[in-house]
């Protein structure tokens, strides 16, 4: 009898024993089933960070600027080339620029696509019929892209009266925008500065390109041979473009 009684109770404590064993083991099994997860989501997020570098990479690329185009007449603004030739910044730097820039819907368009809308703006060809001067600017680094867009924008603008095109190294440009000019009239003003430095940036800031040309001829005494020569800027469209690179020669 007592030794009945004796199995029956370790029989029912190795049961609750077994039970405890069990309990633990499922525990033990699903916690770390738990911290697997957990495991598996902070490996996620090295994948993430690096997706997230691509992106906003990718935009930064997309974004910065690697060749400038600068269009003076007056207006003056300034177009703002990513690497793969959209257009990214349309800037206005004068009144009649910042009008002008409001009015363009190029943002994100080929460079190309944008100089033939700006080529095309009424506007902008009433002022050429009026014997103003257009001067365009490439401002680059001397590398293909910038190579490849100065050929497209002489090509674009070779049946353009009174359009002229320069060239100018990416370092000048920082120049022309600390004195809130584009690049075009930045230029312009520097060769109109040796012949008269009372000249200031305001001066220069509401002239048109034509006005600018012509005090510099006459403060050279120069006036017929710039004339002849397309109000100096070389020999090209009717007159000519400028192949050569200014920025640099000036600096």
């Amino acid at each position: 009898m007592n030794e009945r009684l004796k199995n029956s109770f370790d029989k029912i404590k190795a049961e609750e024993e077994l039970k405890e064993n069990t309990k633990a083991f499922i525990y033990e099994k699903t916690k770390g089933y738990t911290k697997r997860k957990k495991a598996g989501y902070r490996g996620l997020i090295p994948a993430m960070a690096c997706l997230m570098l691509v992106i906003f990479g990718g935009y930064k690329l997309y974004f910065t600027p690697t060749v400038e185009i600068s269009i003076d007449v007056n207006p003056s603004i300034e177009l703002g080339i990513n690497r793969f030739d959209k257009i990214i910044s349309v800037n206005g730097y004068n009144s009649d620029g910042d009008e002008l820039a409001g009015t363009l819907d190029i943002k994100y368009l080929s460079y190309t696509d944008a100089i033939d809308m700006i080529l095309a703006n009424d506007s902008i060809n009433a002022l050429l019929e009026n014997g103003e001067v257009m001067v365009i600017s490439v401002i680059g680094s001397d590398d293909e892209q910038s190579v490849q867009i100065m050929s497209e924008i002489e090509s674009c603008t070779s049946e353009k009266g009174n359009t002229y095109c320069q060239y100018a190294h990416s370092d000048d440009v920082c120049h022309a925008h600390d004195m809130g000019l584009s690049y075009g009239k930045y230029s312009a003003y520097l060769e109109l500065r040796a012949l008269d430095s009372t000249i200031t940036v305001e001066d220069v800031q509401n002239m048109t390109m034509r006005e600018i040309r012509e005090l510099i001829a006459s403060l050279s005494g120069d006036s017929d041979s710039n004339s002849e020569n397309g109000n100096g800027y070389g020999h090209g469209n009717g007159h000519g473009h400028e192949n050569e690179h200014n920025g640099k020669n000036q600096s």
